[in-house]
Formats: C-alpha cells, structure tokens, sequence
C-alpha cells in the first residue's frame, strides 16, 4: 500500500492534514534534516516564551509602588505594544465611562467640607504668605468649602502649600479634583529621576531618602515618558539629557538656586550655565493666562480619542507673581485640567502624567518628626503616600521650605 503524504489522501478519502510526507517514504538524510528542523522550532519558541516570561516576569516584580496592573501597561509600551494598551483603554472606557451627574460621596464631601475649618496652623500676623481668598468653582451652586483654601503644609510658620477641592465641571459631578497652590519664594525645587524613567543613570537618587527629608514640604509626578518619546521632549539633570530638549516644548525648568520656572522652551526658558535640571511634556495648556486655542485638538495632550476623555489627569502652572499651581483629577479632559489650572491663577500651565498610576500631590507633615515628616496624599490614586520615600519608577519633584 502506497503510504499517504501531503497531496494523497487516505483510504477512507479523506485529505491529510500533515504538510509533509510521512517518516516512512523520507531518506534518512531527510528525516535528519526534519529531526533538526523539528528541534530548532521548539527550541526557538521555547526560547522564545522564556524570553517573554523573564521580561515580564522582571516588569513584575522591579522596585517601588506599581500596580501589576500599571507594570503590564509599561511593559507592553516599552515593547512596542502602545497602540494595543491605547486601544484596551479606549474599549474599558466605552464600556465603563465616568459617572454623569450624582453628588460627591461621603467620603469626598468631608475632605472639602474640612476646607472650611479654621486652619491647623495658624497664620501669625507678621507672616508674608497669607491664606489665598477662595477659589471660584466651576460648578454653581458652590459646596460646603468648594474652593476654600487650606494649609497643607507649613515651614517657620508660613503656610507655603495650601490645597483645596472643587468639581471639575457642571456633569461630572460625583468627582473632585485638587488644586494645590505652592509658595515659590519660600520653596525650593528639586528634580528627580526615576529607576525605569528616564533610567537610573543620574546621581539624583530616584527616591527621597532617609537624611534627606527634613524640611520636605511637597511632591508632584512627572510627565509622559521621555524614553519612548511620548513626552515630545527631553529631560535633563546632573548634565546629562535623555531625549531631545525641544524647542517650543512645555518644560519645567529647575535652576541652582533651588528655583523654579514654567514656560516654552526657547521663549520664556532656555539653557543657561544656572539650570540644572529640565523636564519637558507636550505643549503648554495655558498661556497668557488663557487656555490655548487648540485645547480640543486630539493629537496634542496623549494618544488619539483620549484627550476628550474623562479619566484621571495632572498638570503644573506658574501664577503671574511665579508660585506654583499643580492639580490632581480623577474625572478631567484635558480642556477641564487647563480650566482648573487657569481659574487657579496660572498664567501659563503643561500637562503631566495621566490615568491612575501615575498622577499624585503629596504633602508633608514635620511637626512630629522634622526628620521624617508624614506624607499625605492630597486625592486616592493608585499609589500610597509614601510613593517618593521608596525607589521611584518615574521622575518627580520634590519641595523643601527654604
């Protein structure tokens, strides 16, 4: 009987589905040759899922505060899978989009009612930094204490960080967004890098370290990651850049002085032999003390359809006197954000990171332990308080009082 191979077919009639002939009719030569290919498949797959395995298996388990969740997402981008997260996100959105309407819980309504207590730390009468006047909200009528200005952290009796909270707009109303203003004159501002973004090869340490907290008063995220180029910018510290400083790139611009500035890149900032340390993201929100033109332009403030989504969002300003105005949302567009910022008093505003993993405001508390003061997360987000006191994934900035 005539052995069966890939153009025959059984006794029954029926087409074989093996693509080659079988062993019986191959020469020994050829069934070498098919023993090595047969090897050198499995081996290459083998290796190839080991391969998978250990890099993810890494994504999981490198220092600090990630969620699995958020470490998958990065490992997927760092492997050229964006568009796939990207898409993910957008279905998850479709399918479980924010809240219309409703009130605030319970929870969120005692945070902003406290606004309206009396201050912690008092105000001494000879103090230059005095409680800001209430913040108008976007959303009328006005809660209990929506608005209202409230000491988060103080240094020789100045309340340098003072936060509040509002709703971020007139539908979204069971969410809030935080505003934090921050005294620039009695500041001092330090970049941080992260242990995976930009990478670990600065002196900077990626965290805040025991013996280096004493007088930490604030810390806020970083922006887009400056590696794959989602930034459309660069960062740079200790001399060394990541990326490309861009002209025309919204940039935090850290200087020797301990000084900070927020502005375009090649206009209001630029090198000079005083800055050490920049921070760019996308393109300014707010200039000029008005909310760009192009706000609603898609392409501008993260990947396509998701600037017009409500999700969690951040953002940095410069008021007209230079103090800093950073908010924290968990229900924002990014046309919501630079109306925060904006009605907060900044005069020119950038993005920051966005979705649950990456935004945070922490305060600190030094009144127990000057040393090693309590931190305090002005919204929940993913990550705990005390995110900047263990190896940060991404960059940051740090706050000290002067």
């Amino acid at each position: 009987m005539v052995k069966p191979d890939a153009t025959s077919t059984d006794e029954r009639g029926r087409r074989r589905v093996l693509p080659w002939k079988h062993v019986s009719r191959l020469t020994p030569a050829q069934r070498r040759r098919r023993k090595f290919v047969v090897r050198s498949t499995v081996a290459a797959g083998a290796l190839f899922v080991g391969t998978v395995g250990w890099s993810l298996g890494e994504a999981l388990t490198y220092p600090g505060d990630d969620s699995n969740l958020a470490r998958v997402a990065e490992w997927a981008r760092d492997h050229h899978m964006g568009a796939v997260v990207d898409k993910l996100e957008n279905i998850k959105y479709e399918m479980d989009p924010p809240k219309v309407g409703g009130s605030l819980p319970q929870s969120a309504l005692d945070r902003m009612r406290a606004t309206a207590q009396p201050a912690r730390h008092a105000t001494p009468s000879h103090s230059d930094v005095r409680l800001r006047s209430p913040m108008r909200p976007l959303v009328e009528p006005a809660l209990k204490g929506e608005g209202v200005w409230r000491v988060l952290a103080s240094a020789h009796g100045e309340p340098l960080v003072q936060g509040t909270y509002v709703r971020p707009d007139s539908e979204h109303t069971s969410y809030q967004a935080a505003v934090a203003w921050i005294s620039a004159k009695h500041s001092r501002f330090v970049l941080h890098p992260g242990v995976r973004e930009p990478g670990p090869a600065f002196k900077t340490p990626p965290n805040i370290p025991r013996g280096s907290r004493t007088g930490l008063l604030a810390t806020w995220n970083g922006g887009f990651k400056v590696s794959d180029g989602g930034s459309n910018g660069g960062f740079l510290l200790d001399g060394k850049t990541v990326g490309d400083l861009r002209d025309g790139a919204a940039s935090e611009v850290f200087y020797r002085d301990g000084s900070i500035k927020i502005g375009v890149w090649g206009r209001d900032v630029r090198m000079t032999h005083d800055v050490v340390g920049v921070r760019q993201c996308l393109t300014l929100m707010v200039d000029h003390g008005k909310v760009v033109d192009d706000i609603d332009d898609d392409s501008l403030w993260g990947a396509t359809d998701q600037s017009r989504m409500f999700v969690e969002r951040s953002g940095v300003g410069v008021t007209a006197e230079g103090d800093i105005i950073m908010v924290v949302g968990q229900a924002l567009s990014a046309r919501t954000l630079a109306r925060l910022m904006q009605r907060a008093g900044a005069v020119r505003a950038m993005p920051l990171d966005m979705n649950r993993a990456w935004p945070s405001f922490m305060s600190y508390d030094g009144s127990k332990d000057p040393h090693n003061p309590k931190p305090t997360n002005i919204l929940d987000f993913e990550n705990p308080p005390t995110r900047y006191y263990h190896l940060a994934t991404r960059d940051f900035v740090a706050v000290y009082a002067r």
